[in-house]
């Protein structure tokens, strides 16, 4: 019985990932700029590789018996670094002059850059 409800618990957190990870790939064929595209993947995959790796430590753990802490470690790092990774290349998209597409309603980054500017200008 406990082996049947383990591998149900493990069949809905691989299937929560293959699902993110499925918008993930809408979202990067469907958005319309750079913008929008990191904001998806980065999120939405980084949540649907957590919960594979999620399902993968459950199997481990309650079918196998093995902890497995490398998998926890692997968690944990993504969650570190795939938003960050998806702020660092909107930035730096931003930074090089890439236009933002031509419906979008704010531009939060533009006064902050602007201000900077003038900032190293009175050094």
């Amino acid at each position: 019985m406990t082996t049947i409800l383990a591998n149900i618990l493990i069949i809905i957190t691989v299937s929560l990932g293959v699902v993110f990870i499925l918008v993930t790939a809408i979202g990067l064929i469907r958005l319309p700029d750079i913008y929008c595209r990191t904001h998806a993947a980065s999120k939405s995959a980084t949540l649907g590789v957590m919960f594979i790796l999620l399902g993968v430590f459950l199997h481990f753990w309650l079918i196998e018996g093995i902890v497995n802490t490398r998998i926890i470690l692997g968690i944990v790092f993504l969650l570190i670094t795939g938003p960050v990774g998806g702020h660092v290349i909107g930035r730096s998209a931003y930074l090089s002059g890439v236009k933002m597409w031509d419906q979008s309603v704010r531009d939060e980054l533009a006064p902050v850059i602007a201000e900077r500017k003038k900032l190293l200008k009175q050094k």
